[in-house]
């Protein structure tokens, strides 16, 4: 059996529900899967919108957004489903889950107060809209196919807005609800990123989560398989928006994917990769657009890495823009223990989480992004130190498994960064990361020389291949 989770892009459109659904009847073929679906694309930004509106008592704002949201699935209801009866008791449903909005909407603006667990159920409302036009238009079709509530197998703890699932006792719900279906060949359409408490709070995983989802639902089911399709063919070598050259890497580790998720690339959650290891699960990036494309595969397996070996060389590039340097001297830090806790106990109490750090015998360097932090924060470091911020800024990270014991690596990076001004570098702690930071305006020169440096090489071309929209 597989997962196989589509992300908003791919169900954002009736084409491109339809073409998921044929996807979803290539691998019925082979075996009953479960589908985890996102919102529709945009659809929970403007969820969003619609929650920060009725927390501000903007009424107005927030019902004509809500109206946008229920002509937006109408129309995809019109244009995917033919049969009358089908169509009209689909509209109804839909209907109903924007009277539910609406209600909120109106208990939200009467409260006068927008609480993380009210906007949790602001943006459950997109995955319940997607999935219930997919599973009726799979009906549609012929598709044995059932529906299931994700929050009655996601049962979470009540961190709303980042909420954690209770792994016994979703495996235990998953088990009860979801692999009878499966078993009986029924395939299963369920929501990614929603989730409840038990006591039935809608809870959600935090944004990306649906990813996260598919992993957990994956590895409770220990499947064969987790698919991840989106709309590009696979993990890149970079972002392809800043080199068209970039390509789709045919494998990849685990670390080396979650240090990438970690590092700012965008086709994976980093949270994604953590069940898929435990399992030993391969995940596939791939893409709904290109099918055919072979995508990525992410792996431990010694077999399908073996001829894939690229004997250490680089990987992929991320970059995380938006980021700040915060620059903090001190004398105190020489030939003193205890100095470092005293500084990351002030990021702690503030809840802001570091990118990247570089440290010196008085001065330690560190990322962290540039809205995280507030005035309170820095005072508080300034009481430590000197306190010096540097914004806009990015961090650029150079990944691949086992870089740093390779030869010439690192000499390669530098030669190919010789006209950029580096504002700081930092030795991943792993052995397949070496970051550091550039002002944004020179993000797109230093991607291109490190790409053009590193896969343009004939001997790197058999791990990737030329994105299928390109061919």
């Amino acid at each position: 059996m597989a997962v196989m989770k589509f992300g908003g892009t791919s169900v954002g459109t009736a084409r491109a529900m339809q073409q998921a659904i044929s996807i979803v009847a290539r691998e019925e073929k082979k075996g009953t899967p479960l589908v985890v679906l996102s919102a529709c694309s945009g659809i929970t930004n403007k969820l969003v919108h619609i929650a920060d509106a009725a927390g501000c008592s903007a009424l107005d704002e927030a019902m004509a957004l809500a109206g946008e949201v229920r002509s937006f699935h109408l129309k995809l209801v019109d244009e995917l489903i033919k049969n009358a009866a089908l169509k009209a008791g689909l509209a109804s449903t839909i209907e109903q889950l924007c009277g539910r909005l609406e209600m909120l909407i109106k208990g939200v603006d009467i409260v006068g107060e927008l609480t993380e667990r009210s906007r949790d159920m602001f943006c459950s409302f997109g995955e319940l809209f997607s999935t219930t036009v997919f599973a009726a238009a799979m009906k549609e079709l012929g598709h044995n196919v059932a529906w299931v509530d994700a929050r009655t197998v996601m049962i979470t703890d009540d961190n709303f807005g980042f909420a954690r699932p209770l792994d016994e006792v979703c495996e235990a719900k998953v088990n009860q609800i979801i692999r009878p279906l499966l078993a009986k060949g029924t395939t299963v359409v369920t929501q990614g990123y929603i989730g409840a408490t038990k006591d039935g709070r809608t809870t959600t995983l935090g944004r990306g989560g649906s990813d996260f989802s598919a992993a957990l639902l994956g590895a409770w089911l220990n499947d064969n398989s987790i698919q991840i399709w989106t709309d590009v063919d696979g993990v890149m070598t970079t972002d392809p928006r800043l080199v068209p050259e970039a390509r789709s890497i045919r494998v990849m580790t685990f670390s080396e994917a979650a240090e990438l998720a970690y590092l700012g690339a965008k086709v994976l959650h980093p949270d994604t990769i953590a069940p898929a290891v435990q399992k030993n699960i391969p995940v596939y990036v791939l893409n709904s657009l290109h099918p055919d494309a072979k995508g990525t595969i992410i792996t431990n397996d010694p077999e399908r890495l073996s001829g894939m070996s690229y004997e250490g060389l680089v990987k992929s590039i991320a970059v995380k823009k938006g980021q700040c340097i915060i620059n903090i001297r001190s004398n105190r830090m020489m030939g003193r223990h205890g100095f470092m806790n005293e500084l990351f106990d002030v990021f702690s109490r503030y809840g802001v989480s570091v990118e990247m750090i570089s440290t010196s015998e008085v001065s330690v360097s560190l990322t962290v992004d540039d809205k995280s932090f507030s005035n309170e924060l820095i005072q508080d470091l300034k009481s430590i130190g000197d306190v010096e911020i540097e914004h806009n800024v990015a961090t650029i990270s150079v990944v691949g498994d086992n870089l740093r014991m390779s030869r010439g690596v690192a000499g390669r990076i530098f030669s190919a960064l010789k006209n950029v001004n580096l504002r700081m570098i930092s030795q991943g702690a792993s052995e397949i990361n070496v970051g550091f930071v550039v002002e944004e305006p020179e993000v797109a020169i230093a991607v291109n020389n490190l790409h053009k440096e590193f896969f343009s090489a004939p001997e790197d071309h058999a791990i990737f291949e030329t994105p299928a929209g390109s061919r």
